[in-house]
C-alpha cells in the first residue's frame, strides 16, 4: 500500500459529501483534482470503495470501513501537529462549527478576529438548514452550532450571541401603507417557503398556525439567498431574517411590510453538547466569545436595533 495522507482526507470529504464537485469546494480543489486522487486511492484496493449510480456518489461497505481508518489516521496527524506547535507555544488545531444557513450573515463577525489572533488554528465550518446542523452536533462531529431554534431532544449548553429578527418583506415595486396591517393581509399575499428542515420556515410555519392564517403558498426554495432573489424578481413575499437583506433594504430592492405581531424576535444561539470534553482551540474560543460577544455586536450589528 501507498497511499498519500491528502487521498485519505480527499476521500474522507467524499463520504462526508457524498459528491466529488462538494467535496472538490470544501478542500478548495478542482474536480478533476479530487476525482485523481480518489482514482489513484482506489487503484490501491482490490474491492471497489464507491459506486456511482447516475449521479450519484454511493460508499461501498468495504469504503465505509476504509473511511472510518482514514479518520482515525488524519485523526492522529493532527494530534501531532498540535502536540509540535504547542511545545513551540504556539495554538493549533481544528476549531468545526455547524451553523444554520442564514447564520452565515452572523457567525464570520465571532470568528474574524479570533482566527486573526491564531493563525495556526484551522476552521471547518458547515453552513446547512437546521435538520443537518442538529444532527452533525447529536453525532458529536462539531464542537459547536449555530442555531435560532434550540433543539428539544438534546442535552445541551449555550451562549446566546444576538437576536434575530423576521419580518415579513416584499419587493419595491408595490406600495404599502406605513401603518402596520392585520395579519389577514397574508390571505392577498403569495408567499414563498424555505425547504422543509429550515429553522426560518419552522418560524414562519408555526406563526402562521398560531394565528390561523389562510396563506397562497406561491413556492419552496432551498436557500435564503434564492427566497430573496425570487422576492426581488417579484414572484412572492416572505418572512425572512432581517440579518440577510441589509443591503437589499438599503438599496430599495425590498422592503419590509409593516405587521401586527411582526417581527418574529428569537436569539442566534451558539450551543453544544452538555458535558462535552473541549480541544484546547473550542475552549479558548468559548472563552474569547464570552469576553468579546457584547463588542462585536455593538460594531458590527447595531443597525438591527434600528428595526
Amino acid at each position: 500500500m501507498n497511499y498519500t495522507l491528502r487521498q485519505l482526507q480527499v476521500f474522507l470529504k467524499i463520504t462526508q459529501t457524498l459528491s466529488v464537485t462538494k467535496a472538490a469546494e470544501e478542500l478548495h480543489l478542482t474536480q478533476p483534482a479530487v476525482s485523481i486522487q480518489l482514482k489513484n486511492l482506489q487503484d490501491q484496493f482490490d474491492i471497489p470503495l464507491t459506486e456511482v449510480v447516475g449521479r450519484k456518489v454511493y460508499i461501498t461497505d468495504f469504503g465505509k470501513e476504509i473511511a472510518l481508518a482514514a479518520e482515525k489516521i488524519l485523526n492522529e496527524v493532527y494530534a501531532i501537529n498540535y502536540k509540535t506547535h504547542a511545545h513551540k507555544g504556539q495554538l493549533t488545531g481544528r476549531l468545526k462549527l455547524s451553523v444554520v444557513s442564514t447564520g452565515k450573515y452572523v457567525m464570520p463577525y465571532f470568528l474574524v478576529d479570533f482566527l486573526k489572533k491564531y493563525p495556526g488554528v484551522e476552521l471547518l465550518m458547515d453552513v446547512t438548514n437546521k435538520n443537518r446542523v442538529i444532527e452533525s452536533l447529536e453525532k458529536n462531529e462539531v464542537d459547536f452550532s449555530l442555531v435560532s431554534v434550540i433543539p428539544e431532544n438534546l442535552n445541551i449548553e449555550k451562549v446566546t450571541l444576538m437576536q434575530n429578527k423576521l419580518f415579513l418583506v416584499a419587493n419595491s415595486e408595490i406600495k404599502f401603507k406605513s401603518k402596520p396591517y392585520g395579519t389577514r393581509i397574508f390571505e392577498s399575499l403569495p408567499l414563498i417557503y424555505r425547504e422543509e428542515g429550515s429553522g426560518t420556515r419552522y418560524v414562519m410555519e408555526k406563526f402562521i398556525a398560531n394565528n390561523e392564517l389562510p396563506v397562497m403558498k406561491k413556492m419552496e426554495l432551498t436557500s435564503n439567498e434564492a427566497v430573496k432573489q425570487a422576492v426581488i424578481a417579484g414572484l412572492g413575499c416572505s418572512i425572512m431574517p432581517l440579518i440577510g437583506i441589509k443591503n437589499e433594504l438599503n438599496d430599495g430592492q425590498l422592503q419590509i411590510i409593516p405587521v401586527k405581531g411582526l417581527p418574529i424576535k428569537s436569539n442566534w444561539q451558539l450551543i453544544w453538547l452538555k458535558n462535552k470534553s473541549f480541544s484546547p482551540v473550542a475552549e479558548l474560543y468559548l472563552e474569547y466569545l464570552k469576553v468579546e460577544k457584547n463588542n462585536i455586536i455593538k460594531e458590527k450589528f447595531e443597525w438591527v436595533g434600528k428595526h
